[in-house]
């Protein structure tokens, strides 16, 4: 095995990496607590501020005050180093989030496309995003797209999604190419898992599955702390999962557009629409499937039922994922979930425990706004920040 040598530029190369991330997880320090947590030498910690600095990656913003002698310069990475973009592809809306490389959002734009090509798409959501937060494209260092349906990990393409037909092998390159920058696509549950582990229900656990039901069905698999894809990028398709008394999904690729409810599985169960339809059963007649939740729940005993009835169904999928996989924690999201809160999960949990022999730690989500934004805005920063080190 080659082994690269001790010189000093690859010793400058890794104190320099150790000093942004530590001001980028920490934030602004001063000299003498850099060197105390990277193990510099307050002359080595000076030399790599000194570098960074020259390089326009950081600055001072203050100083804090000591004991005798003067105060100490405060160190912060550059807000303007790098910027990025997260995207949210729907069959109606696209929303993009631009953010600095802190992490700090500075605006959020959701708009209706009018063209239905993709890279057309994108294009002018994410330009439109970046004259609101008055960026330049040419600034931002990482994008990451979150589109329902599988993502094929070998080619970066969707490969299969009922929502958006549009989006075929070739999008991801010629994303790329438009925008003149590298572009990741990710499913839009798997990204909604990102930010759950990073500032939700999941926050620092290396082992949890995350269970979304809203319009569609899907599932998040975090294993020792990477998303699991699987070879297709199919794991966690979970909405094909057969369940009794349900008719098994069948020619699920024959008709673009159509929603994978009407194909049986336990999508035809938990999905918004399938709520929609136990909750008129039972007498409530919102308009929104998170309305009907909150119906129930507002009705006290008269709603137990149908929250009963829909946790009996979730049930049939978590404890499908619980026997093979035994996660640390079960997560429910989207807004089915999140409009049930502690009530549904505690009915889950109960309903798992009766029919599997594990019983889960099932939790609500507790990721504030548009997970799925969020997420792509986390990918988007590991992206840019791992070009920041190395360049």
């Amino acid at each position: 095995m080659e082994r690269r040598p001790g010189v000093p530029r690859l010793l400058r190369e890794i104190n320099d990496r150790a000093a942004l991330e530590l001001l980028l997880a920490e934030g602004p320090m001063t000299r003498g607590q850099i060197g105390d947590q990277t193990g510099l030498s307050k002359v080595t910690a000076s030399q790599t501020l000194a570098r960074l600095e020259e390089r326009g990656l950081v600055e001072v913003v203050g100083v804090q005050a000591g004991g005798r002698g003067p105060n100490a310069a405060l160190y912060s990475v550059v807000s303007n180093s790098a910027y990025v973009a997260g995207l949210q592809i729907g069959p109606e809306t696209v929303s993009t989030a631009i953010a600095d490389i802190h992490g700090r959002t500075l605006a959020e734009v959701t708009v209706t496309p009018d063209a239905g090509d993709p890279v057309s798409v994108v294009h002018s959501a994410v330009v439109k995003a970046c004259r609101t937060a008055r960026v330049s494209l040419a600034k931002l260092r990482g994008v990451v797209i979150g589109t329902p349906g599988v993502v094929d990990p070998r080619s970066g393409d969707v490969h299969f999604s009922f929502d958006l037909p549009a989006w075929h092998e070739g999008i991801q390159q010629a994303l790329a190419r438009d925008l003149k920058r590298d572009v990741t696509i990710e499913n839009d549950v798997n990204l909604a898992a990102v930010a759950e582990r990073a500032d939700g229900a999941a926050r620092g656990l290396d082992d949890f599955v995350l269970l979304w039901a809203d319009r569609g069905i899907g599932l998040a698999i975090v294993l020792d702390g990477k998303l699991h894809r699987g070879r297709t990028g199919s794991a966690g398709e979970i909405g094909y999962l057969p369940v009794p008394g349900v008719p098994l999904p069948e020619d699920v690729r024959d008709e673009p557009g159509r929603l994978p409810s009407l194909a049986g599985g336990l999508q035809s169960l938990v999905s918004a629409e399938a709520v929609a339809g136990v909750a008129k059963g039972y007498g409530f007649a919102d308009s929104e499937p998170d309305e009907y939740v909150g119906a129930a729940l507002a009705a006290g005993e008269l709603g137990e039922p149908f929250l009963d009835e829909i946790a009996r169904r979730l049930a049939l999928g978590v404890a499908a994922v619980c026997v093979v996989l035994d996660p640390g924690r079960v997560v429910l999201a989207g807004e089915v979930c999140k409009a049930g809160g502690s009530a549904l999960t505690e009915r889950v949990e109960e309903a798992v425990a009766r029919i599997c022999p594990i019983r889960p730690e099932v939790v609500t989500t507790t990721v504030e706004g548009n997970p799925v934004l969020r997420g792509a805005v986390l990918a988007a920063l590991d992206q840019a920040r791992e070009e920041l080190f190395v360049s």
